[in-house]
């Protein structure tokens, strides 16, 4: 018995000890997303502050200014530089002269305590039930998604006032008590941007009818008595530009996510393109506002408020960038029935509405309807067709679960393996994958691009390697570049395998093992990312010239012909790429590392043999065309073994043993553990 006592005493101890170290854990993420969402919050202060005066804060400059258009006796849309409301314009004009005084500081102050009131509304506002993991997380997470996305950062580059009106819904909907008071928040919105207005339908239809009569009351009432201070004004917006179309920019403008500017940049125009919007904008609303509707219902009211916000950003005639947050509101849809789908959707809207449209999809012409409209997809996909998964669905809380490798020693004791990094074995999203490895591509795109140092810095790094060879007897290169010359077979042979292979192998290799053996395809694609991330630190810290741009060597270009070392071509590729990222060689790393991976993974002795030869041909290739030295072959060799090195550490040796299944009790975990077990896995 007092075995018993002494072994259920610490048993609790235990229980108590672990609990109290995961609180301290959950407090120290927490206080570090606060530190990060208050960098990010200096670094959009900074930016905006240190852009020079009448290069930042345009368009509140082009209301306020000395010379705006609200100091104008005239009318406000005389030069079309002002699109807002007449009733906005009523509320900015008193405020003009402070607004003046604190145009710097003062203004982004202020944007910037509206994001943070709109992220802590919005973290209060999750569908319930949260985790308390979540909802002490979701706060710090919100503001910082909402500075890094473009729309906050349009808002504050330009001194845009389009955080108020999503603000004020929010406050309405989920702050406020008392449907007249949420109304009257709403309405308040709709008078400085009308498509508020379609968020009157999702109260009526759930319920809350006199919040809806309080927003067209409040609505109308103040739009009356901007009609009544400013006649001439309030009908040039209303009657002569129906609500502001055709003020501001051209409709057809990349920065207008709308339907009607994707029609007009697909060439429609006149009453054909106007009747064709009409009739696409009432089926976005019907559809939008029914599955709106349905989620309020089903508990998820932000999801509706965002699905609504999404309707008015496609039907609204001119929707630009600074009014694109209702779209990163749709993160908080669930979507997807395993574990491993439930981050696609929220992945995709936070890359969608924080990065460019030309890093989330190649730059070919087949894919420029899609890339100019990426953000109106995104809004017409939740309107339409993501299916979110309702709060009664059984796996709205618990997902089909990840299989992961249980833990494997390292080989060496001394190796310290970081014990929470847990190797998955199921078969990733490929939706997601492709997603990020387009972003991945993009971003290694950009950053080999900027990384140059100059011609003559380049050209010094180039001597350098080029003694440092001679010094160790292995400076082939020009040796190998003028027996090519004299071989035309094998000139044409090495210049077609060079230009070729190097993204076709390893996307092949990707592919077979996402297909085949997904536990395998997460570590060797941790391997080659990890590789190209320290290739590129190569790339910054070390401009290199390749062989074929030094001067005075006598090196011929076999690839691309004569250079002009001034100005050096590279093909089509030029104007997209680095001509002196040389130092490490990625084209013999990327190589190397799928030398290394049919050696390891392939079944047959001739398959590894034949997979090595794809390296071997490919170091021949990059010496015997100068378009690297032997060194750089060598710098690729270092970051792929440092790949495959860093991967170890993190999530341990290659060979996964029993595999751990999490939240059993769902039928499908049984089932595939039962499937597992019968196969003598």
């Amino acid at each position: 018995m007092a075995n018993a006592e002494h072994g259920g005493g610490a048993g609790n101890a235990f229980g108590a000890g672990a609990a109290q170290t995961a609180r301290a854990r959950l407090h120290t993420v927490r206080i570090g997303l606060w530190v990060i969402a208050a960098a990010l919050a200096v670094r959009q202060l900074t930016v905006v502050l240190s852009t020079p005066k009448g290069e930042r804060l345009t368009d509140l400059e082009t209301w306020v200014g000395p010379n705006g258009v609200l100091h104008v006796k005239g009318s406000l849309y005389d030069s079309t530089r002002f699109t807002g409301t007449p009733f906005g314009g009523l509320v900015l004009k008193p405020l003009t002269r402070a607004a003046e005084q604190a145009l710097g500081w003062g203004w982004t102050f202020g944007t910037l305590l509206l994001v943070v009131a709109l992220g802590l509304v919005a973290a209060r506002a999750l569908p319930q039930p949260v985790s308390r993991r979540t909802s002490l997380l979701a706060a710090p997470v919100a503001i910082s998604l909402l500075m890094l996305s473009l729309p906050v950062r349009n808002t504050l580059y330009l001194g845009q006032t389009s955080i108020i009106p999503v603000l004020l819904v929010l406050l309405g909907c989920f702050t406020v008590r008392g449907e007249r008071a949420s109304g009257a928040l709403i309405g308040l919105a709709a008078a400085l941007q009308p498509t508020v207005l379609l968020f009157a339908p999702l109260l009526w239809f759930t319920g809350r009818r006199r919040a809806a009569a309080s927003t067209g009351i409040t609505f109308g009432a103040l739009t009356a008595l901007a009609w009544a201070a400013m006649p001439h004004d309030s009908n040039t917006y209303w009657v002569h530009h129906l609500a502001g179309v055709g003020l501001g920019k051209q409709a057809n403008d990349l920065s207008n996510q709308s339907l009607h500017g994707a029609l007009l940049r697909l060439g429609l125009t006149g009453p054909l393109e106007i009747g064709l919007f009409l009739l696409l904008g009432a089926a976005v609303a019907v559809l939008g506002l029914r599955r709106a509707v349905r989620y309020a219902r089903d508990g998820q009211l932000l999801l509706a408020v965002a699905v609504t916000g999404c309707v008015a950003v496609a039907v609204s005639p001119t929707t630009w960038q600074h009014q694109l947050l209702w779209v990163l509101l749709a993160v908080v849809g669930r979507v997807g029935k395993r574990a491993s789908d439930r981050y696609v959707w929220p992945v995709a809207v936070v890359l969608v509405v924080t990065l460019p449209a030309k890093m989330m999809l190649p730059n070919v012409p087949a894919a420029y309807f899609l890339r100019d409209n990426v953000v109106l997809f995104a809004a017409l996909a939740a309107v339409t067709v993501v299916p979110f998964l309702p709060r009664t669905s059984p796996y709205y809380r618990s997902p089909i679960p990840t299989d992961y490798a249980t833990p494997v020693p390292a080989r060496f004791s001394w190796v310290p393996l970081l014990p929470v990094w847990r190797r998955v074995l199921t078969r990733p999203n490929l939706l997601l994958e492709l997603l990020l490895i387009r972003v991945f591509y993009a971003a290694y795109s950009s950053v080999r691009l900027a990384a140059t140092g100059g011609r003559v810095v380049a050209e010094e790094h180039g001597h350098q390697v080029h003694a440092i060879e001679k010094a160790l007897s292995i400076d082939i290169e020009q040796w190998a570049n003028h027996t090519v010359v004299k071989l035309p077979w094998l000139e044409h042979f090495l210049g077609f395998y060079y230009e070729s292979f190097h993204f076709v192998v390893p996307l092949t290799i990707l592919g077979a093992l996402y297909a085949r053996r997904p536990a395998d395809y997460r570590w060797a694609r941790s391997t080659l990312g990890i590789a190209t991330l320290i290739g590129l630190l190569g790339f910054w810290l070390y401009p290199l010239a390749p062989p074929r741009l030094m001067p005075g060597l006598g090196f011929i270009d076999t690839v691309h012909g004569a250079q002009d070392l001034a100005k050096p071509d590279y093909g089509a590729m030029t104007a997209v790429t680095n001509q002196y990222a040389a130092m490490p060689s990625l084209h013999f790393g990327w190589s190397l590392w799928c030398g290394i991976l049919i050696a390891v993974l392939a079944p047959k002795w001739w398959m590894k043999a034949l997979g090595l030869l794809h390296p071997l041909f490919t170091l021949s290739a990059i010496v015997a065309t100068a378009n690297h030295w032997v060194l750089d072959a060598v710098g690729g060799a270092v970051v792929v073994g440092a790949g495959f090195g860093l991967t170890y550490l993190l999530s341990g040796p290659r060979a996964a043993s029993r595999i751990v299944v999490k939240d059993e009790h769902l039928p499908e975990a049984r089932a595939a553990q039962a499937d597992r077990a019968s196969s003598g896995h």
